[in-house]
């Protein structure tokens, strides 16, 4: 019985697939629920596993567009599997063929060529006037440059071409490469162009002194991650300060839906994570719910499924406010773009120690400078900035803002 196999749908909205690369090869024999192809949609990297054991004939190349529900291959489910004996002679025709072209790829022996060796006059190795000029000005010795003039003279353009001129390169590798970008990639890239080519995006920044996060974190995250088996990292603090910022102006918590605004009571925190296929942005869903403990919790998580190329389109959809941290990678200031459909993203930088005013004196502080990219359709300045005010307001006063003054029962100590 052949079996067709047809592309399944990612998710929602989803019509069509990349191939992004064949796990198997065709002809193989493959075992029902192996991985036999990884394939890209615009959302995320999935694997394709096969609905049957059998031997399988492929009907797509990589980098192929399918559409949802398409035939990408078949399998033959009343092929027997090969036994030892087979795989080994398949091995051995492809030893000996292999050992085949590689002799027919030899190059045959040559004779030698004798040349007949060139003719020495008084011009040989001699420069013109004009070629002596321009080698005395570059201190070039006409003995290093051969000439092409008659009886070996060096001509004006022997001299020339001896002086490489500035910017001529020279020496060094100067290759290049092409290649396809994965579905994913490409649309990231309309997404980003969409959000700056449809919204009215403006940046707004601030700066914020982390001393007192860091000396909290000193204190405490040993005891945090022996009691919880993850750190107390700096995002747990940036999204309980967040959440605080999206009730207190809640059109940062909005979108545009043609003429209307959707304005959301829960707070879905979009996390900006690097993995193997390029950006993807999963969700931590309902963040005021979640405590110091959860969030920490829930970005690991998400991380490790990002790495892994596990993430799902469900964990990367419905977000309502995007946190970008461009300062694991060492950035210190940018522009975030917004995520559409969404309203705002909240870019984090680098930690410099740099020189601030406390009370009155000049001290050195571990400093973050924070940037806020918002829609200025519906978010009016005194929201953009008042919303980056008081995520530096909660930072630098998280004790009393985000643990209600009661450290250890935030931190379920």
């Amino acid at each position: 019985m052949i079996l067709e196999m047809k592309v399944p749908s990612p998710g929602e909205s989803i019509t069509e697939v990349e191939i992004a690369e064949w796990l198997v090869s065709d002809g193989d024999y493959v075992e029902k629920d192996q991985a036999i192809a990884e394939v890209d949609s615009d959302k995320a990297t999935l694997e394709l596993p096969a609905e049957a054991s059998g031997i399988i004939t492929l009907k797509a190349e990589e980098g192929d567009a399918v559409a949802v529900g398409e035939v990408v291959c078949l399998i033959d489910t009343a092929a027997a599997k090969p036994e030892g004996g087979a795989d080994a002679s398949k091995e051995e025709e492809k030893e000996t063929k292999k050992e085949a072209d590689s002799k027919a790829a030899t190059p045959k022996a040559e004779a030698p060529k004798t040349e007949a060796p060139a003719t020495q006059t008084y011009a040989s190795g001699t420069a013109s006037p004009a070629a002596k000029k321009i080698l005395a000005e570059k201190g070039i010795d006409a003995s290093d440059v051969k000439g092409t003039g008659k009886d070996g003279r060096v001509t004006k353009d022997d001299a020339v071409k001896a002086v490489p001129s500035m910017g001529t390169p020279s020496g060094g590798t100067r290759s290049s490469s092409r290649k396809k970008m994965s579905m994913l990639r490409r649309k990231v890239a309309e997404r980003l162009v969409e959000a700056k080519n449809t919204t009215a995006m403006l940046t707004t920044f601030n700066e914020v002194d982390m001393s007192p996060i860091f000396a909290l974190r000193k204190e405490y995250k040993e005891t945090f991650k022996a009691k919880h088996g993850v750190s107390l990292g700096f995002m747990s603090f940036f999204t309980k300060a967040v959440v605080r910022a999206l009730q207190m102006y809640p059109d940062v918590n909005s979108m545009i839906d043609g003429k209307e605004m959707i304005t959301y009571d829960f707070c879905d925190i979009s996390v900006a994570v690097s993995g193997p296929k390029g950006l993807m942005v999963p969700v931590m869903r309902n963040a005021e719910n979640l405590s110091f403990r959860g969030v920490e919790s829930e970005i690991k998580r998400l991380a490790i499924r990002a790495r892994d190329g596990q993430i799902t389109v469900d964990e990367m959809t419905g977000g309502t406010f995007t946190i970008s941290n461009g300062g694991v990678f060492g950035s210190m200031l940018s522009t975030p773009i917004i995520n559409p459909p969404q309203s705002g993203i909240l870019g984090m930088h680098n930690i410099v120690e740099r020189p601030i005013v406390r009370n009155g004196e000049i001290v050195i502080a571990p400093v973050m400078f924070v940037a806020l990219s918002y829609d200025h359709r519906i978010i009016d300045g005194r929201e953009s900035v008042g919303f980056l005010v008081a995520i530096k307001e909660a930072l630098e006063n998280p004790v009393e803002i985000l643990m209600d003054g009661d450290i250890e029962k935030a931190l379920e100590l």
